[in-house]
């Protein structure tokens, strides 16, 4: 399995449990696989729903901010990464 970078959390909503995600390196869906660490997080995920202003997209592109359902805490500047078989 082979991770890229791409981006990094600005934000997270503890009560709701979403990560803002800035992607600075490349795309993301819904679907991927994506690795979140950091200095106390290490998560590794489907991605089951991302949003742009409050409305569900299925993809995201490179240089869009995102918000992203994740199943634990993360940290601001938690490095993202997608994880490809």
């Amino acid at each position: 399995m082979t991770e890229t970078k791409i981006g990094k959390v600005t934000h997270f909503f503890g009560k709701i449990s979403v990560a803002i995600v800035e992607l600075t390196d490349d795309s993301l869906a819904v679907g991927d696989t994506v690795h979140i660490k950091g200095h106390t997080t290490d998560l590794t995920q489907k991605v089951e729903s991302m949003q742009i202003e409050h409305q569900n997209i299925p993809k995201a592109e490179k240089g869009q901010t995102i918000g992203l359902k994740v199943s634990a805490h993360v940290h601001e500047n938690d490095i993202v990464y997608k994880v490809t078989a």
